[in-house]
């Protein structure tokens, strides 16, 4: 399996996902450049967290503009997998991959803790080996990630089972109590219509080998690996 991950000026979370996903037997991760113009021959497509343009204007509303994005949505309309992290979460939104919009933190502060999801939907190529109600413990940094949207996108996102993860206590428990930021119903992590492009506010690379805390983060990159090898047989 073939990944790009791609970086924009700012990216701070570029290498740690590389390094996460070469953890597995046969995965390549390659860093590319934001002003690349192709992402022919990638399986897997990354868009990291971090500060993409220093979160001028908005966060992600400037990386929606460079040279690189035209090549992700082409490939996503083929069905090539997105993953976007944290500021990734917030371009893809931006670039109208995913429904929704990451506003300010509810609190206005930043928030830098690890805390407790529970997966929503594992028939997704990102969600696929966990379990549905399994719940993950993961890694959140960010100040914009109140996840919103208008009560038709919300409909059609929990109609068409789009939200894979919600943000929940250790027991799996929903609750205004476990929501870090105000994020619309908890919402953690959704995916796309099409179920190829997901974007989160948590940061799966950073929980992935025990010497770093945890390996809770493993069954994303693990799904999206098993999803493909069953694509490329299938085909």
């Amino acid at each position: 399996m073939k990944v790009a991950v791609i970086q924009f000026p700012g990216s701070n979370c570029d290498t740690d996902c590389q390094a996460a996903l070469l953890f597995f037997p046969g995965v390549t991760a390659e860093i590319v450049w934001h002003k690349e113009t192709s992402l022919a021959g990638y399986d897997v497509i990354v868009l990291p967290g971090g500060f993409s343009y220093g979160d001028y204007l908005r966060c992600g509303s400037i990386a929606r503009f460079s040279p690189i994005m035209a090549a992700v949505r082409l490939a996503a309309s083929t069905g090539v997998l997105v993953l976007g992290i944290c500021n990734g979460f917030q371009i893809l939104c931006e670039a109208g991959l995913l429904p929704g919009t990451l506003m300010r933190n509810r609190d206005l502060l930043f928030r830098c803790e690890t805390l407790h999801l529970r997966v929503e939907n594992n028939d997704s190529p990102f969600t696929s080996v966990l379990h549905q109600g399994q719940v993950l413990e993961i890694p959140i940094a960010h100040g914009e990630g109140r996840y919103f949207a208008d009560a038709e996108t919300l409909q059609a996102l929990k109609a068409n089972n789009q939200v894979l993860v919600r943000y929940c206590d250790a027991s799996g428990n929903v609750s205004a109590a476990a929501n870090p930021n105000g994020s619309l119903e908890n919402i953690a992590g959704i995916c796309s219509h099409g179920r190829n492009v997901f974007g989160l506010m948590p940061h799966p690379e950073r929980v992935c080998d025990l010497i770093l805390g945890g390996t809770d983060g493993r069954g994303i990159f693990q799904s999206m690996i098993d999803w493909m090898a069953a694509h490329k047989s299938n085909n």
